[in-house]
């Protein structure tokens, strides 16, 4: 029997990535999932299109996870498809590199806005969807909430507040059986990597890991999978760095 065979997933951020190929090997492990994304719908129905030629069970529901009202109707319209929920996973974020001198008003808000108040709510809506049988919340993070790079101070900022909600979350939840962690990634290779045109970035990392190369996100999706499943049934409020040693 497949890994999470009867579960029901919400992805965030899903329509490429990262959270395309969560989304996409969640189903591949046997849940149906909910692959939600902001504005590009036709990347969304690629995934799920992706999704259902492989005999899985997929839709996209459109939400911006800043926006309460989104966030009720993503769950609402999840439940009224597939009954429940059962793993979550935070994946829907932003970046942006800037000096000290260059942060504002509006490049604080936004970052914060998507990458902490949004993971705070979608988790507050998801709580009202779990069964008594609890389930699992996955995080996704970054290594700059340690590693804390320059002119990434705001973005550092929002991944170390992922990290400690994650901590909190996971000891807040724990009697209701839901566990919560974290998946710290390293650079990967998504379209947003590759149209921000890193090429010199990408290469400096690569010299500093040890094992030679930046991530791709199947790297990440197995970990995700591993967190779903009772395979990390006694493991909660941790934080997994997948960047091939680089840190």
């Amino acid at each position: 029997m497949k890994k999470l065979a009867g579960q029901v997933a919400v992805v965030t951020g899903a329509s490429k990535g990262i959270g395309a190929a969560i989304a996409k090997q969640l189903a591949a492990e046997g849940a149906r999932v909910v692959v939600n994304y902001a504005s590009s719908k036709e990347g969304a129905d690629r995934v799920v299109e992706s999704i259902v030629k492989e005999g899985g069970d997929a839709i996209a529901v459109q939400g911006d996870v800043a926006k309460s009202a989104d966030i009720k109707r993503l769950f609402a319209e999840t439940t009224k498809k597939y009954g429940k929920v059962d793993i979550l996973v935070n994946n829907a974020g932003v970046y942006e590199f800037r000096s000290i001198e260059q942060i504002d008003d509006e490049h604080l808000k936004r970052i914060f806005d998507l990458n902490v108040f949004g993971l705070i709510l979608t988790t507050q809506e998801a709580l009202n969807h779990f069964g008594a049988e609890g389930g699992s919340i996955i995080n996704i993070s970054s290594v700059v909430s340690t590693l804390a790079p320059p002119h990434a101070s705001v973005y550092s900022a929002t991944k170390g507040a992922v990290d400690s909600l994650t901590r909190s979350m996971a000891k807040e939840l724990g009697a209701r059986k839901i566990r919560v962690n974290t998946i710290n990634p390293g650079l990967v290779e998504t379209e947003g990597v590759n149209a921000a045109g890193m090429e010199e970035m990408k290469k400096d990392i690569e010299s500093k890991t040890p094992l030679g190369r930046i991530g791709q996100p199947k790297d990440i999706a197995s970990a995700a999978v591993f967190f779903a499943s009772n395979d990390s049934g006694w493991i909660t409020g941790e934080s997994l760095f997948i960047s091939g040693g680089f840190r």
